[in-house]
């Protein structure tokens, strides 16, 4: 995907009109996006989601998601129309890959703030992830600092505190390893001998947490906070990605019993201040279940 540019405007709305208060602007309704706005939608809100290409507008409209298709170009976004328009923005956009998309990610997120300040939009939910903390073979919680050893880690740091430090009332997500429908984790090391680090704690967290966390914060009005996603079992690398493998009948994988480099991420702010019980919160359980 293009770097996604925005142009740097005014802020010049006016304090008098306001958003409808059930209205929610997703920026990348990919695999997470999509299916937060499913659940959204089932709990009242009217759902604003981005994409790039008209085919995946159609698939969000036939899911009640009102699309809106912003395309990148050097001037800025073509069109936004209301997109800006809603109570509550969420940011789900990656840094990406490539390194050049990684070190445009924080003026992006700049351009993106711009955009949301000059519509209606007060409060603003920023999909991070917990590369933000580095293997110091420590626990991490939200009471940490960021230490962030990777490209697109440090990239996340400079995004979370673009948007903290501006007038948007900004709860940041700090999301795990993805786990999912789509997400098999038994496909990750199949196949593969002698992985390193075999002891290691697993930081996951299950889609339907993803979501649940997200609807949590937006019902409690929890703005102004950051959250790490993370559920709280850690089992090994090769304890967890051994049973996955197994259970996708997949080529096995083979682990070094060993433990050098790790973190393990933790929350200290669940259930308080944000009240929520993780639908995945034993990755034992949910393996011998067989699910994904």
């Amino acid at each position: 995907m293009e770097p996604f540019q925005l142009m740097h405007i005014s802020v010049t709305n006016s304090c008098e009109v306001q958003p409808h208060e059930k209205t929610v602007s997703i920026l990348g309704c990919g695999w997470f996006g999509f299916a937060l706005a499913k659940a959204l939608i089932k709990d009242g809100f009217q759902v604003y989601g981005s994409t790039t290409t008209p085919e995946k507008a159609e698939r969000l409209e036939t899911e009640g998601i009102k699309p809106f298709v912003i395309l990148s170009t050097r001037e800025g976004i073509s069109e936004s129309g209301d997109f800006f328009d809603a109570s509550v923005l969420i940011i789900a956009i990656p840094p990406g890959r490539k390194p050049e998309s990684t070190a445009q990610y924080p003026e992006k997120i700049s351009s993106i703030r711009d955009a949301a300040l000059n519509g209606l939009v007060r409060k603003l939910i920023f999909i991070s992830s917990t590369s933000v903390y580095g293997d110091l073979n420590v626990e991490f919680s939200e009471k940490d600092p960021p230490s962030p050893e990777t490209a697109s880690g440090q990239s996340m740091v400079k995004a979370e505190n673009i948007l903290q430090q501006s007038p948007l009332q900004t709860t940041v997500i700090r999301f795990a390893g993805l786990v999912g429908p789509g997400r098999d984790p038994g496909r990750f090391f199949a196949g593969k001998t002698n992985i390193p680090n075999g002891r290691a704690p697993v930081n996951l967290i299950h889609l339907d947490d993803c979501v649940g966390l997200t609807q949590a914060v937006i019902s409690n009005q929890l703005f102004g906070h950051t959250f790490n996603a993370v559920a709280p079992h850690h089992p090994s690398k090769q304890e967890f990605y051994t049973q996955a493998t197994n259970n996708s009948r997949l080529s096995p994988a083979h682990f070094i019993d060993e433990l050098s480099v790790w973190k393990k991420v933790a929350t200290n702010r669940i259930p308080d201040p944000l009240p929520y019980n993780f639908k995945v919160a034993d990755w034992n359980d949910w393996l011998s279940a067989g699910k994904l």
